[in-house]
């Protein structure tokens, strides 16, 4: 008996001893799993940090270049001026206008048309009706038939229009390199931020940025689509003289 209790003693002993041994590993291989999972964890979070920087520095560097290409594309944004007349009780300054029309004939004429507007269109608003009767007078247009069936030439009145620079499109691209001008007549209201535009436009010319090549014939301006445009820098300091002595600045 004794020996059988002795027997079962060992036998408990070396059964709890390999049990404790069977039992021990899977405590450390769940010990070292959450060690390897909370490793790992961190280093996908660190993945998704570095992915998300990534993503972030590719989506601004396209951003930067789309805006680049649009401004390229399509001209750079131009300022917003404070113009006097854009209040809600202001209106448009009738010596400005003057000005104006003073700018447009002796700078814009000679290329661009304003076949919308006649020349009655400019009594009360720069002019006298005296003084736009005289105007119109300094032109020739073509009547007629008259009754014997032939066209004639007569001094210019208040219903005709303003006299085209060109006698069709053909003409005007053989005389200005392939370039059309365009008409002048609601010139701001067929450009994108209308008079804003015309103003940085006109006064925007500047020498192309280094890497910018322009071809012989155009000009840089950030302001036009494209950055080169046929037509050069046509305002400058004293290129007007006024009727009424203000000073011929280019922004004036």
């Amino acid at each position: 008996m004794a020996g059988g209790s002795g027997s079962r003693g060992i036998y408990h002993l070396l059964r709890n001893r390999l049990h404790s041994q069977a039992t021990a590993p899977p405590v450390l291989s769940s010990l070292s799993k959450k060690d390897q999972d909370a490793s790992g964890s961190a280093g996908m979070k660190s993945l998704r940090a570095i992915a998300l920087l990534g993503a972030g520095v590719s989506g601004l560097l396209s951003f930067t270049t789309i805006a680049s290409a649009d401004e390229a594309e399509h001209g750079l944004e131009c300022p917003s001026y404070p113009w006097p007349h854009q209040g809600i009780l202001s209106s448009y300054d009738h010596a400005s206008i003057r000005r104006g029309h003073q700018v447009y004939t002796q700078v814009c004429a000679s290329c661009h048309s304003m076949g919308l507007i006649s020349y009655r269109d400019l009594v009360g608003v720069a002019y006298t009706e005296e003084e736009t009767k005289a105007m119109a007078a300094e032109i020739e247009v073509v009547d007629g038939p008259n009754d014997e069936g032939e066209m004639f030439t007569r001094p210019g009145k208040l219903s005709d229009r303003f006299p085209q620079p060109y006698p069709n499109e053909q003409a005007a691209r053989f005389a200005n390199g392939g370039a059309y001008p365009p008409d002048l007549s609601l010139i701001t209201k067929a450009r994108h931020n209308g008079q804003n535009y015309v103003f940085a436009l006109l006064t925007g010319y500047r020498d192309p940025p280094a890497g910018v090549s322009i071809r012989d014939g155009l000009h840089y301006n950030p302001y036009f689509p494209g950055g080169a445009i046929a037509m050069p820098k046509m305002l400058m300091d004293g290129a007007v003289e006024y009727e009424d002595g203000t000073p011929a600045t280019e922004a004036q």
